[in-house]
């Protein structure tokens, strides 16, 4: 990209490794002319923050092959792209927020596939080649939960390794993961990071990744 003036680094932020993009970038406003998402991916949502908190305690072995569902921007899994060489594919179910991931993956210099699909859209054979499933508040409606829950049902069956999904705490994932600490042995964690925005929330862990 062109060389940053000094007024775009103020609409900017670094925060575990990557750069984020704020709503008031100059490329961002940009983008928001012709590409208003239609299903509340107009921001970066601070449960992405979590998982990224997690991660880096967890780690994530090199290479590994990643789905990042709702994605929205996307930064969940640049992150993984950028500190663990990951194959990231970004999900989401409206192909407005995919420019403001692209962007943002060329500001990091990493490479995102995308797909457009709802969460029961998504084949078996399409997880199948997945390490990890990630998803940062992504049930944030009734009707979510029933296909959220399927999906992580057929990802283990796909055999998926391991799925984290990050929120506040709204009833809907509540409800998934009181189906899947039941159905598939599933921990929830309480979680929380002061930078770079105060964020407080739930892992819902299914699953493990290899060490």
């Amino acid at each position: 990209m062109a060389k940053k003036k000094k007024s775009e680094k103020v609409t900017e932020r670094q925060a575990y490794g990557i750069t984020v993009l704020k709503a008031a970038h100059s490329e961002i406003r940009k983008i928001r002319k012709d590409h208003e998402p239609d299903i509340h991916g107009n921001k970066l949502w601070n449960s992405s923050w979590l998982i990224m908190d997690y991660l880096e305690q967890q780690g994530v072995p090199k290479k590994s092959r990643i789905m990042e569902v709702g994605c929205g921007w996307g930064l969940a899994g640049i992150y993984c792209a950028k500190h663990f060489g990951a194959k990231v594919t970004g999900v989401d179910a409206d192909a407005k927020v995919f420019p403001y991931l692209d962007l943002h993956a060329r500001v990091n210099d990493v490479k995102i596939k995308t797909v457009e699909s709802r969460f029961e859209e998504i084949k078996k054979k399409k997880l199948a080649k997945q390490d990890l499933i990630l998803g940062a508040d992504i049930c944030f409606w009734d009707s979510l939960i029933d296909p959220l829950y399927k999906l992580i049902g057929k990802a283990f069956k796909a055999g998926v390794q391991q799925v984290i999904i990050a929120d506040p705490g709204r009833p809907p994932f509540d409800e998934v993961c009181n189906r899947c600490t039941t159905e598939f042995g599933g921990v929830v964690k309480e979680w929380s990071v002061k930078e770079p925005a105060a964020s407080n929330g739930y892992l819902l862990i299914v699953g493990s990744l290899p060490q």
